[in-house]
């Protein structure tokens, strides 16, 4: 009888354990949705400045409208001069860079660095967690005065940028706030940091964000959002046509 309910003791804390942790799947969805503007268009305007030891600070002024119902984005660089007028035009799964001294578009890949800055073509678009990565392991902690739960995920396809993440997500409301990226050996390749985020209808979106590139000793860009928008955009905008119109 004493057996028994030794292990009746024991089954109830392990059913209890696994009762109380969390669905990490579904608060990836969670996350998902909160930064999918699915509903309307987003617009905005964001100031990128890198930082290289030795160098001056380089500044970027983009224009980005994304709609990601339709999985497409579009990113125009306004300044510096030198770069005026280049376009990144996203369509499903083609993407392309378009070049307004030639007047020539050319196929890249989201994969690919966004100039040479820390920014790579995929942060353009609205993450997708749960759709992409399986939860490998997950831990609590504290990142600043945050709660926190830390994830770490595994890419289930080779589309991503990075095979590997490692997430840490606010408890209180499931906002993330630093990513670190690796490679499919584990080396670690690049931090995020989201420090703060602005609410855009139901949604929300980065208001600053910290990429330190963790192969280059020194070297990170900081991303600061302007005039966000949720207006309609035309369709034309999408359109190769559109970014070589609007370098004439």
């Amino acid at each position: 009888m004493k057996k028994f309910l030794i292990v009746t003791v024991m089954l109830f804390v392990c059913f209890s354990v696994i009762a109380d942790e969390p669905d990490f799947d579904a608060i990836l969805r969670r996350i998902d949705s909160m930064v999918n503007f699915e509903d309307s268009d987003l617009s905005c305007a964001y100031t990128i400045v890198s930082e290289k030891p030795g160098e001056d600070d380089s500044v970027f002024k983009v224009r980005m409208f994304r709609r990601d119902r339709e999985d497409k984005f579009l990113v125009l660089v306004l300044k510096p001069d030198t770069y005026r007028g280049e376009g990144y035009l996203r369509i499903e799964d083609n993407m392309w860079l378009y070049d307004p001294e030639n007047r020539k578009f050319m196929h890249m890949s989201q994969k690919e660095s966004f100039g040479s800055h820390e920014v790579k073509n995929s942060d353009w678009k609205a993450p997708a967690y749960a759709e992409n990565y399986n939860v490998e392991a997950s831990s609590e902690g504290k990142l600043g005065r945050y709660d926190v739960y830390i994830l770490e995920l595994e890419a289930n396809n080779n589309e991503v940028t990075y095979p590997r993440k490692k997430l840490w997500i606010r408890k209180d409301n499931y906002m993330v706030l630093k990513v670190e990226d690796y490679s499919l050996s584990g080396r670690l390749l690049r931090t995020a940091y989201y420090p703060k985020y602005i609410r855009l209808g139901d949604r929300f979106i980065a208001s600053k964000t910290l990429l330190i590139d963790e192969l280059k000793n020194g070297e990170r860009s900081q991303m600061t959002i302007h005039d966000a928008s949720l207006t309609a955009l035309p369709d034309s905008v999408f359109t190769k046509s559109y970014v070589e119109r609007v370098n004439m």
